[in-house]
């Protein structure tokens, strides 16, 4: 268990850590606090005085520069970042979308200063594989073809523009997470017109 900070380190603690966005659980945590209410009263003044950040209920981040995939996967949690995002950035997807895209156990569309955010609800057994997701600073991100295969578990039909770029093994490897014969089916699909490019 860590210590409880002196009078005036309880700023410090957080600023300290390499989280860059904070729970309020997360915060009780470090500072060895069991009154959720003198936490939250504690982080409300240092808003206040401009020390903290609050970009969304119940979360805190050091400044305004904070990482917008952190916070995105710190809203509900378990969640990483996939879809469109993942796939634009890896040249599977040429249209841009101004929307961060997320696996999450809801689905649900908001926005935080001016980001719109899309959760996108995953089977629970879906969400708690690590197959195919890469851990980075303070979240989680799908690979390129993790990604590929949750939008076509969630989408009917669906247009890529280049697959050149997916390791297709990792693909069949992946795809068993699903438990979906109709998904394979459809991948197999994918892989056969790719072939015949």
């Amino acid at each position: 268990m860590s210590k409880i900070p002196a009078k005036g380190e309880y700023l410090e603690v957080l600023l300290r850590s390499k989280k860059n966005i904070f729970s309020t659980k997360d915060v009780a945590l470090l500072w060895n606090e069991d009154d959720n209410k003198v936490v939250t009263d504690r982080l409300k003044k240092y808003v206040n005085a401009e020390k903290l950040f609050r970009p969304y209920r119940g979360l805190y981040a050091k400044d305004k520069n904070y990482d917008q995939f952190e916070l995105v996967t710190r809203i509900y949690t378990p969640s990483y970042i996939s879809f469109e995002t993942v796939l634009t950035r890896k040249g599977i997807n040429f249209q841009y979308y101004k929307n961060i895209f997320v696996a999450s156990y809801i689905n649900r569309e908001i926005t935080v200063n001016e980001q719109k955010i899309t959760f996108v609800r995953m089977k629970d057994y879906v969400l708690s594989s690590t197959l195919g997701i890469e851990h980075k600073d303070g979240y989680a991100i799908a690979t390129q073809e993790r990604a590929f295969l949750d939008r076509i578990y969630v989408s009917k039909e669906y247009h890529f523009d280049n697959l050149s770029s997916l390791n297709w093994d990792a693909v069949f490897e992946i795809v068993p997470i699903y438990h979906n014969k109709r998904m394979e089916k459809r991948v197999k699909e994918y892989y056969k017109s790719y072939q015949n490019i």
